[in-house]
């Protein structure tokens, strides 16, 4: 097993393979109840269940966001293992671009969401978990359909830029053999 709080030359932490895997999770569920929600929408027979789905979504990104806060400030403080030498000087230049944009993205999207909430001509309350009283920014009704557009979009790009992430770990580990899954895999 991997070091609890300090990287290795060949492994992650504990934390930060925990902080990836549990972030992972919630953005396939975000995606997933996201795509579900804007079926739902026009649905008038599923607007019960969307409501919950809507709560869950809300809670879930600002759950992602905090933990995507979290996992930034790890990462700033924490290098991580490097890369294996006998990767192309492209291949690597493109780890670190992906890397800062899923970043990125793991920020921009709970922040975009937020808006949309905030912003909302409807005006329910947020409540993380059905308890924890979130906030709403001062926005205009008339920003809503701009911060949608703005989430979703975003929303896709970090689905595509997900599936590519995990598309590039199985091409090193599988036909490259180079054993960079490894690395982030709980059980080492």
């Amino acid at each position: 097993m991997g070091n609890a709080t300090g990287n290795t030359e060949a492994r992650y932490s504990q934390v930060a393979i925990a902080l990836h895997w549990v972030i992972a999770g919630l953005i396939v569920w975000q995606l997933g109840s996201g795509y579900w929600m804007v079926l739902a929408i026009d649905a008038p027979a599923q607007w019960e269940r969307a409501f919950w789905i809507y709560q869950a979504h809300k809670s879930t990104g600002l759950t992602v966001l905090v933990l995507s806060i979290v996992r930034l400030a790890w990462r700033l403080t924490h290098r991580p293992p490097p890369l294996p030498s006998q990767m192309p000087v492209w291949q690597r230049a493109a780890s670190r671009l992906m890397h800062g944009v899923l970043y990125v993205l793991m920020l921009a999207v709970p922040l975009a969401g937020w808006l949309v909430v905030s912003s909302s001509a409807l005006g329910l309350p947020t409540l993380v978990y059905g308890w924890l009283p979130w906030p709403h920014l001062p926005l205009a009704p008339a920003f809503e359909p701009r911060a949608k557009v703005t989430h979703r979009l975003l929303a896709y790009a970090l689905g595509l830029l997900a599936a590519g992430h995990v598309a590039a770990a199985l091409k090193h580990q599988v036909l490259d053999r180079v054993g960079l899954l490894r690395r982030m895999l709980p059980w080492g």
